[in-house]
């Protein structure tokens, strides 16, 4: 009788009132937080600022810092190149070299020790060069290799040095011990940046084959040559035949001088071809 009553009462509810009844979510337990709404929970602690500050004061004061000791380094005369140690020399000196560096003026944070070396090596005195930075005094430290001279080149009254290679640089000092070649006046000028390394070669062979002979002549058809003793010239040209050559010009003025013949210039150029010039 009570199911029935019941029954019927559900049924005379509006039909929306019997829809949100039935679709109602299940309850779900929440321990001891149940009563909690979230709107209800306690704020997050706040955060202290003021914590903040000495990091920020520390930070400010590594700026600060940074700036002074930039405005050390470039707004002081210190790190600037007014000077450098070099090392290595005989016949250059530091001044010399110290320009040749092209540094002199600048600040030791833009010196490119690559660049400064290709700057040495422009000389024709310096054979190769090593360039360090340091924070000693001088701050830049170069070491120089320089060429050695092999002979002395004379034309036009202007004397050079010429090394093995045929490098011709200028003369530092009086070598007395170098061979000299005096270069024939129809020759235009001085030498330029090289002579041939067969003309060094025959020359330092005569050097030593001949070792009384100081002075050389070089002409640009006859090659080396030199004056004999005896009144006549000699001209042997260019490469490392020399030997052969002096030993067949020996054989050539034996034979004119036997036959009564005085030569006015002997030429073993070519050994296959050797002639004499008479008055």
């Amino acid at each position: 009788m009570a199911s029935s009553t019941r029954e019927t009462r559900r049924a005379a509810r509006p039909a929306s009132e019997r829809s949100r009844t039935s679709s109602r979510n299940p309850a779900i337990y929440r321990g001891t937080n149940a009563g909690v709404d979230a709107g209800e929970r306690p704020a997050p602690q706040q955060v202290n600022n003021r914590a903040n500050v000495p990091w920020r004061l520390f930070s400010g004061l590594i700026v600060v810092s940074l700036i002074i000791l930039l405005a050390v380094f470039f707004a002081t005369d210190v790190f600037y190149v007014h000077s450098v140690s070099v090392g290595g020399l005989e016949y250059l000196n530091d001044r010399e070299v110290f320009a040749l560096s092209g540094i002199a003026g600048v600040h030791v944070f833009w010196i490119d020790p690559q660049q400064v070396r290709q700057n040495l090596l422009q000389s024709p005195s310096v054979a190769d060069a090593q360039v360090s930075i340091g924070w000693g005094s001088p701050m830049v430290q170069l070491i120089i290799d320089e060429r050695e001279p092999a002979l002395v080149w004379e034309q036009a009254g202007i004397a050079t040095w010429v090394d093995v290679n045929g490098r011709v640089m200028r003369q530092r000092t009086d070598r007395q011990d170098l061979l000299r070649i005096s270069a024939d006046t129809l020759m235009d000028g001085p030498p330029g940046a090289s002579v041939s390394t067969d003309v060094i070669a025959g020359a330092l062979q005569l050097q030593a084959l001949l070792p009384d002979l100081q002075m050389l002549r070089y002409h640009p058809d006859f090659g080396l040559g030199f004056n004999d003793s005896r009144g006549w010239e000699v001209w042997l040209g260019i490469g490392s035949g020399m030997p052969e050559k002096l030993t067949l010009y020996g054989d050539i003025i034996e034979d004119a001088l036997a036959r009564g013949v005085t030569p006015r210039a002997v030429y073993v150029i070519n050994p296959d071809r050797p002639w004499i010039s008479t008055f």
